[in-house]
């Protein structure tokens, strides 16, 4: 299992990276599937992915609850901020164990931070790490991956099951 953000990135690149991996899967885990970023709102990316022939899957009750977000631009306490999240999560066990029954290691969690220590995708993953046994790795975008990709065949031949 993958986890990676799109800060920073254009979604040549991030696509790009996703490819590099192997990836068949994006799970979407923001509350809110909308960015100001260009490509990353939920259609865009879906449709982009899809052409790119990844698939798309947005888990709203994955996505870290308004009040929890809010409170962090505030205090700019992320050991609260985590301690809040992984409670709200325990109520969404039943949802993970969905999940984790349907996932597998070509799976990527998104969201927006590109430091998943600042990211809540770390706390979902670790549960669903929990659940499925799988190793979870974080990506990073690479940067120019896109016009590299093109020229190395990036993503081109790579088993993808």
């Amino acid at each position: 299992m993958l986890t990676i953000g799109y800060e920073g990135a254009s979604l040549e690149d991030f696509i790009a990276t996703l490819k590099a991996a192997s990836v068949t899967m994006l799970l979407d885990v923001r509350e809110l599937p909308i960015s100001r970023r260009k490509g990353f709102s939920k259609r865009a990316l879906s449709d982009a992915l899809e052409a790119e022939g990844i698939s798309y899957r947005h888990e709203r009750d994955l996505g870290s609850p308004k009040a929890i977000r809010h409170q962090l631009h505030e205090d700019h306490d992320y050991d609260q901020f985590f301690g809040a999240f992984t409670t709200y999560l325990k109520s969404q066990r039943p949802l993970l164990k969905k999940l984790a029954a349907e996932l597998d290691g070509r799976v990527a969690l998104m969201c927006f931070e590109r430091d998943p220590a600042t990211c809540h995708r770390s706390i979902v993953a670790k549960q669903l790490e929990t659940l499925t046994q799988l190793k979870t790795k974080h990506l990073g975008v690479m940067h120019g991956a896109a016009s590299e990709g093109a020229r190395a065949g990036i993503g081109e031949g790579v088993p993808t099951a």
